[in-house]
């Protein structure tokens, strides 16, 4: 039977030229009609998953060799996105908004690359064929119209066109209400995608469906399906003696869990203790999901397609069921249970001198809470507590001596580690929030961090060199033009990180960090570096840990929350129970663990938007009715349309370009800083600043600041006065032509509103006053912005022709270039939002 790979391989060979099926029958010597058969049904499979494609000639071949690649769709609020390529190897690709041909984003696309950089770096392409679409449904606004139809604007905001819903297909929708539609047809050419109402949240005011929403949009699946929940429900809800067959029994020893005081799913357990010689010997038990979740079982199958817990605001979307997650998986105190441990002996030195991997049955002592393990580290506990916990000291005491040595273990050996300030937001029992509060990271914190990390990398390395299937938790190097980019960022500061040729060791960067501790540069010169470095992902190989220094890394100590967790204990228990793995069951997880990887880290992908949003959505909640409050922040992000300063709440907000009215300022990227035309005020990443609440947009989850005790400029020109110092201008040899040119640039803001939105609604485009215009930037957030829009916005403000005119065309020039990480608008983009403008 020929398989995918073999015809793949054949395709990909470069002696290889585009065959038809006969002459392909013929190379692989098929005879019979029943494998003739079957091989035109591999090709028809391999033809729409695009792997391979057939020309109007009828021949076949696969799509690299005609100058087209496959990948997914990553597509952006501005109308524009990026190719992912299938081939991790392969550079992203930019495709115009004009060049999309109705893919939508995380579609499976086929790009045909139209243009490329002088060193073959940036590449734009167009899209040639969707191969799979991405999205069945939309979650949005339902909006009535008079004419008998409606259209839904979608909650994400990289669909940049409404769906029309036809009369027939409102289902009782109303207009107000949040609703999800079924994509029926999707957007070709100048038509619209069309859908139907298949679920109404609720109206858009009504508590509660903000967060509906966002998991209607997101497809987190909230309820478990019947079966699941049945092998659920037939777990024993107690340890027999039979579970304990081939354990190792360590419910004497004293064992505890450390955890938030509202956590429930208890998957990790820690103790220590003090050899004779010296040596410390640290456990690390972990709860033995693998036990009960069993492979391919509806319990496995739901589980791999949730990838991981999901952690809302207000709730949790857990990756198994309650009964599992919180009841029999759950380290609770003072109950068996079973584990999956790992215990290391650390010498002096604090290297690992044995270690060792088995399946055990524990009984924790207690279950501690991270605020009373450092109350009682600190001295900050009261008489009750102290006495309460008194036969636990000296382990808590042996724990923190041995977590700070390994913490200064992996700091010396390079590790990176950001200390970046997190926050929690408390609700009340409507959602709304009520406040929003800091999570410290203090010593209980970090023994649980640096214990965990201990054992992920002790059990990643034992598995590595027993060269079984496994998955790897990877941080690959940085980019070396991104890194390049931060190495000259911070010589404005007088810093210097030494590397060898376009690479450099961790190490150099923690030393970095420690060295600008304290500084009023450390925010800044962080956030830049962390936003120069790739995403950690799960991977079949094991290719290193660049932000741990780490050679050997996996995720072993989640499986309650984490699907990689849950796979990798599953091949632990196989091979502690056999021994080896067989040749066929070898194979078999070798093949799977790359589709596994991708899944989880897709699946983790999905749940870090979710969370971020919902984040986004109650934080600007909690800003409404603080408009005209002031508050202290520091400068997160500096972009070509403002600044984005950040609270000491983490609260993050919007300075716009348009509201800074004391001067111009002009961007300058490298810098990450705005500097003023005439005052040569500087506003950098890190500077502290005062402001105060302009506005909140609950519809866009975003808030705007602007400065306090700003000094406004010069006053701005009328169009009549524009227009007498362009008669002026004229008389002295100036240049009519370009000051009627800012003259109608001005006159052309402000846009009819209610015949906008009937043009957009003709062609099937969402319609949008000008005043949106800037909330549509505000979307972008962090991403990136094209220069031509901080043209716009200097046009718009400008207070005489000349100036204008000369800021117009210096942004015109500086915006043929990529404009920062996120994206780069073609020069079609850019000159359509200048005329919008």
């Amino acid at each position: 039977m020929i398989t995918k790979e073999q015809v793949l391989d054949f395709m990909k060979e470069t002696a290889y030229k585009p065959m038809t099926y006969q002459e392909l029958e013929r190379h692989f010597q098929i005879e019979s009609a029943h494998d003739f058969k079957e091989f035109l049904k591999l090709l028809t499979e391999l033809e729409n998953e695009g792997l391979i494609l057939r020309t109007r000639t009828e021949r076949y071949g696969v799509p690299e060799r005609m100058n087209l690649l496959r990948g997914k769709l990553q597509a952006h609020a501005k109308g524009f996105g990026f190719l992912i390529p299938d081939d991790r190897d392969h550079p992203d690709v930019y495709i115009h908004a004009n060049d999309m041909a109705g893919a939508m984003n995380g579609d499976i696309i086929l790009v045909r690359i139209t243009s490329k950089s002088a060193h073959g770096g940036k590449l734009e392409g167009e899209v040639v064929r969707v191969v799979s679409r991405a999205n069945t449904q939309m979650v949005g606004l339902f909006q009535a119209n008079d004419g008998g139809y409606a259209f839904v604007v979608p909650d994400d905001k990289r669909v940049i066109r409404d769906i029309f819903i036809p009369k027939h297909a409102f289902n009782g929708a109303m207009d107000g209400h949040k609703v999800v539609v079924r994509i029926v047809s999707y957007p070709e050419g100048r038509a619209a995608a069309e859908g139907e109402v298949i679920e109404i949240l609720g109206h858009k005011n009504d508590p509660g469906v903000d967060i509906i929403s966002i998991i209607r949009k997101h497809m987190l699946p909230e309820a478990f399906p019947d079966e699941v929940m049945e092998e659920a429900q037939s777990v024993p809800e107690t340890i027999s003696e039979s579970d304990l067959t081939g354990r190792r029994d360590l419910r004497q020893k004293r064992i505890v869990t450390i955890d938030g005081e509202d956590a429930k799913d208890l998957d990790d357990a820690v103790n220590v203790e003090r050899l004779p010689n010296g040596n410390y010997v640290l456990g690390v038990h972990i709860a033995d999901v693998s036990y009960y979740v069993r492979e391919g079982s509806p319990l496995d199958r739901e589980a791999y397609n949730r990838g991981c817990s999901v952690y809302l605001v207000d709730r949790v979307i857990p990756m198994l069921p309650h009964r599992l997650s919180n009841g029999i998986c759950s380290l609770n105190p003072q109950v068996d249970r079973l584990t999956m441990s790992c215990e290391m002996e650390f010498d002096a030195s604090l290297n690992v001198v044995r270690h060792d991997i088995f399946t055990s049955v524990i009984k924790t002592s207690e279950r501690m809470t991270y605020t009373n393990v450092r109350k009682l580290l600190t001295g900050e506990a009261d008489e009750a507590l102290v006495e309460r916990y008194a036969y636990l000291m000296d382990d808590f005491r042996l724990m923190e001596e041995l977590a700070m040595k390994l913490r200064q273990r992996r700091m010396n050996r390079g590790a990176i580690d950001f200390d970046f300030q997190e926050s929690k937001i408390l609700v009340d029992e409507n959602g709304k929030p009520t406040d929003i509060v800091k999570r410290d990271r203090t010593i209980a914190e970090q023994i649980i961090e640096e214990f965990m990390l201990a054992a992920n990398e002790t059990v990643a390395e034992h598995f590595y060199w027993m060269k079984v299937p496994f998955l790897y938790r990877i941080h690959e190097d940085p980019d070396a033009e991104k890194l390049m980019h931060f190495m000259e960022f911070i010589t404005n500061f007088g810093y210097v990180v030494r590397g060898k040729g376009n690479t450099v060791h961790p190490r150099a960067l923690q030393t970095l960090l420690e060295e600008i501790k304290g500084t009023k540069e450390e925010t800044v010169i962080s956030t830049v570096m962390l936003r120069s470095m790739k995403q950690a992902r799960y991977d079949a190989q094991s290719l290193g840990h660049f932000g741990l220094a780490a050679e050997f890394y996996s995720h072993f100590t989640s499986p309650i929350r984490r699907y990689p967790d849950l796979i990798i204990h599953r091949v632990i228990r196989e091979v502690l129970e056999s021994g080896t793995l067989s040749d066929k069951r070898h194979e078999y997880l070798a093949g799977r663990m790359e589709d596994i990887a991708k899944q989880s880290s897709e699946r983790e992908r999905v749940a870090v938007d979710a969370e971020r949003e919902t984040e986004a959505l109650k934080k600007a909640e909690f800003m409404l009715d603080k408009v005209g409050e002031e508050f202290e922040g520091l400068i997160s992000s500096v972009t070509s349309f403002g600044i984005f300063v950040e609270l000491d709440n983490t609260v993050e907000g919007l300075i716009r370009l348009s509201d800074m009215h004391d001067d111009y300022y002009h961007y300058h990227e490298a810098q990450h800083a705005l500097i003023g035309e005439r005052t040569s005020k500087i506003y950098r990443l890190g500077d502290e600043v005062k402001v105060r609440v302009a506005r909140v947009n609950m519809d866009e989850h975003t808030i705007d600041f602007e400065m306090v005790d700003m000094k406004p400029r010069k006053q701005k020109v009328s169009l009549v006065d524009a227009l007498k110092n362009v008669r002026r201008d004229k008389q002295r040899g100036g240049r009519r032509g370009e000051a009627v040119g800012a003259g109608r640039g001005a006159k052309g803001r402000g846009g009819d509103r209610e015949r906008g939105a009937a043009e957009a609604a003709r062609s099937g485009k969402r319609g949008k006053s000008g005043a949106s215009g800037g909330s549509k930037s505000a979307r972008a957030r962090k991403g990136s912005a094209s220069a031509g829009a901080a043209a716009a916005g200097s046009l718009s403000r400008g207070t005489g022709v000349e100036a204008a005119k000369a800021r117009a065309l210096e942004s015109q020039g500086a915006g043929k270039g990529p404009a920062g990480e996120g994206g780069r608008p073609g020069p079609r983009k850019r000159k359509k939002k200048l005329a919008k403008k």
